[in-house]
């Protein structure tokens, strides 16, 4: 809902404020500019205090046991109620909160905001199929068509590579992912960061994404990409307020100092309204890797449809684009076509949480396989800054026989030939 839309319908609106650099560069650790924080303002109609009730009427604000498996606030709790009506996000140079008609229009006049944005709530892009696998010894299909077989030859796995991984969480007990995950953060209904919280999947897609980016070979089976790198991964999604919880992520990542951030996350449409979080990524020296979409032809996901972001398509082991995959054009200068590249994405095996393997299908499983990718060439290159890494992988791909341009766009990267033209 946009921002004027809310407003007229309930007299409020959550927003995101943008700082402009220099005040993002000098604010605060924990808190926004007073210039800024005094606009917003708390109110019963929010959705956080609507959360808040539902999660009160539990008579308890520790995590309910239930039995579903379903994201929902009740799963996920809260460890405390908000201490403040706005959520800075240092790292981001972003603050998040609810305000009225008074003031969105103060908000615009202060000198510090570069602007203020609609809060969207984004939605994990769900698998298209998924089927248990039993793995098969060796590399997977996927890890062979990008060449990350031969570069693993070349002693290039990863090692000392930091991976931001925001998903629905990890299962680090899984034996895949044994000492891959070098930081965890979990974030409650309300956004907040809960302490001590110890790596779980609320999900199985966030294990199985991890798994591609960093599983480690077990057995002899391989199918982690990067399989030296490390994971900070944190359970940003589904459930409760998404955007508090996502934005809390993203600055924790940041914070970590990830040079990747792979994201299988987003909304249908082309709205500009996370654009500043990409450029700040960017800024911040972080390669934002974010999956198109399942839609298909004609559609894709922002920030995935982004020119800022490095956006994956899906292919199946045949070199053909899978129906599912988004791909869309757009009327401007920089890149106009999305996906920038495809990966691979169909029939993806990997670990779920309690020590299994799935085959799953969708964008989703097609990005991790490039955020890999680029930690392999980070390490390889490790004076390379993340536009010169994207920039080869892009110069790597090529159309594979009945690939279409329009689905495509670049085609498939290989990762041989991308490290050879840094």
């Amino acid at each position: 809902m946009s921002i004027a839309s809310s407003l007229k319908s309930t007299g409020i609106a959550e927003v995101m404020v943008v700082l402009k650099p220099a005040k993002q560069e000098t604010a605060a650790a924990a808190t926004a500019p007073q210039k800024v924080a005094r606009h917003f303002k708390t109110s019963p109609f929010s959705q956080d205090n609507a959360l808040l009730e539902q999660l009160k009427a539990t008579k308890s604000l520790k995590t309910p046991r239930i039995k579903s498996r379903e994201p929902s606030a009740l799963a996920l709790g809260t460890a405390s109620p908000p201490d403040s009506k706005v959520r800075f996000y240092p790292h981001l140079g972003i603050a998040l909160g609810v305000v009225d008609r008074a003031g969105l229009a103060a908000l615009r006049k202060e000198d510090s905001v570069a602007a203020v944005i609609e809060a969207p709530q984004l939605r994990l892009i769900k698998p298209v199929a998924s089927a248990a696998a039993a793995p098969k010894n060796g590399y997977t299909w996927g890890l062979r068509a990008l060449g990350v077989d031969v570069l693993h030859k070349q002693g290039y796995k990863g090692k000392g590579i930091l991976i931001g991984h925001l998903d629905t969480g990890v299962d680090a007990s899984h034996p895949a992912l044994s000492g891959a995950v070098k930081k965890y953060a979990e974030f409650d209904a309300l956004g907040n960061q809960l302490a001590k919280a110890k790596p779980r999947d609320s999900d199985e897609h966030g294990t199985h994404t991890a798994g591609t980016i960093a599983g480690r070979p077990v057995n002899g089976v391989s199918f982690g990409v990067a399989p030296e790198a490390s994971l900070a991964s944190a359970m940003v999604i589904e459930g409760g307020n998404v955007l508090a919880r996502i934005l809390g992520g993203m600055n924790w990542a940041v914070g970590q100092r990830v040079r990747v951030l792979s994201m299988s996350l987003g909304l249908i449409g082309t709205k500009d309204t996370f654009l500043f979080l990409t450029r700040i990524l960017r800024a911040r020296n972080v390669l934002p890797v974010f999956a198109i979409g399942n839609e298909g032809a004609g559609t894709s996901r922002y920030p995935g449809n982004y020119a800022e972001a490095l956006s994956v398509g899906a292919m199946q082991e045949d070199g053909l684009i899978a129906d599912f995959s988004g791909s869309q054009r757009f009327l401007r200068k920089a890149d106009p076509l999305v996906p920038d590249v495809v990966g691979p994405g169909v029939d993806v095996v990997s670990c779920v949480p309690g020590g299994s393997y799935k085959e799953m299908s969708g964008s989703s499983m097609a990005t991790p396989h490039i955020a890999g990718l680029a930690a392999l060439l980070m390490q390889a290159r490790p004076g390379k800054s993340i536009a010169e890494i994207e920039a080869a992988i892009f110069m790597s791909c090529s159309l594979k026989p009945g690939m279409l341009p329009s689905r495509a766009n670049r085609g498939l990267p290989d990762g041989v030939k991308a490290l050879s033209l840094l």
